[in-house]
């Protein structure tokens, strides 16, 4: 029986940002019939009740035992199973009582005048303006340009417009 331990094996987290999370299909179509997936808590591998379900019933397919270290569930006895299932619930309740809590909090704050949001990325306009010369001359990329300003692309084409506004020129850029 192989033991496939996705926080150690995976460098980038199973849930999380990535929305089509590669590395959690990768695993999916790694592990095999008679593997035992061993996992820290079932807060880490699905997003939702629903979506941690899915997981398992692909797990249940393939013929592969779930171990959660976090809530001691295993998945071969059906007092796990049952168990893995109400913890799933708990989980998702928990989370949207959490973000309900942060929505809440972020309302005081703004009807306080505390929250302002996240402070605007400093930029060194004199080197924009020279970059931005270069890019529109087709001297440098737009990628060697936010790579130069250590930019995102979102904020590079929301300066690009601010600066391109400030300067009068008309032929705005789209993101």
């Amino acid at each position: 029986m192989c033991g496939y331990q996705v926080d150690r094996i995976f460098s980038e987290k199973i849930s999380g940002a990535n929305k089509k999370r590669p590395q959690l299909k990768a695993m999916l179509d790694y592990v095999r019939e008679g593997d035992t997936l061993y996992i820290e808590s079932i807060s880490r591998l699905g997003r939702s009740t629903k979506d941690l379900l899915n997981i398992i019933d692909t797990l249940n397919e393939k013929v592969v035992n779930l171990i959660s270290h976090k809530e001691k569930i295993d998945t071969e006895t059906p007092t796990g199973k049952f168990m893995l299932t109400v913890f799933a619930a708990l989980s998702q309740l928990e989370r949207e009582q959490l973000k309900q809590r942060q929505r809440e909090g972020i309302e005081i704050a703004k009807a306080q005048g505390k929250y302002t949001g996240r402070k605007p990325i400093e930029i060194d306009w004199d080197k924009f303006s020279r970059l931005y010369g270069e890019w529109r001359a087709k001297n440098i990329t737009g990628r060697d340009f936010m790579r130069k300003m250590d930019l995102s692309a979102n904020t590079f084409y929301r300066r690009v417009r601010e600066y391109e506004i400030q300067n009068g020129i008309n032929e705005q850029t789209s993101a």
